[in-house]
């Protein structure tokens, strides 16, 4: 597979086929791989939020909502907090608002191109926490607790 003027590919171990891709075609990132001027920095920008992943998440799940239903699906949220990710998502272009001309007035929101295309990489975050998550609860809860006594 490779000699020695051509070494095989390194192996992206855990990585979804579409962030492999993106490895692969590190010119697809723009700028410097995660440097301030990278584009891959837009992606953890927009999905940085609480809330925000899990909206765009229920979003692809269920198709078009209307908030109050969104607010009883996600649970534990406060419809001022969902205002404010929609609009944040809506800013980014990953949400788009519709409003309907009726009485009484209605609204929904449904994702555009570009939110549905963020499905993939968040479940391939929630899967990496099922597998990482009880490791990175334990090592807070070991910071925590040093940083408690004084080390």
């Amino acid at each position: 597979m490779g000699d020695a003027e051509n070494p095989p590919p390194a192996p992206h171990h855990g990585t979804p086929d579409g962030a492999r891709d993106a490895v692969d075609r590190e010119e697809d990132l723009g700028g410097d791989v995660f440097a301030s001027d990278c584009r891959a920095r837009i992606a953890f920008e927009v999905i940085a939020g609480r809330w925000d992943s899990v909206v765009v998440y229920i979003l692809g799940e269920q198709g078009p909502m209307r908030p109050r239903a969104m607010l009883a699906r996600i649970g534990g949220i406060s419809p001022k907090v969902l205002n404010d990710a929609l609009r944040r998502l809506e800013y980014n272009g990953l949400v788009e608002r519709r409003r309907y001309a009726e009485s009484p007035p209605r609204v929904d929101y449904a994702l555009t191109e570009a939110g549905a295309a963020l499905i993939g990489p968040i479940r391939a975050l929630g899967a990496w926490s099922a597998a990482h998550g009880d490791a990175v609860l334990a090592a807070q809860d070991r910071f925590g607790a040093e940083e408690a006594q004084g080390a």
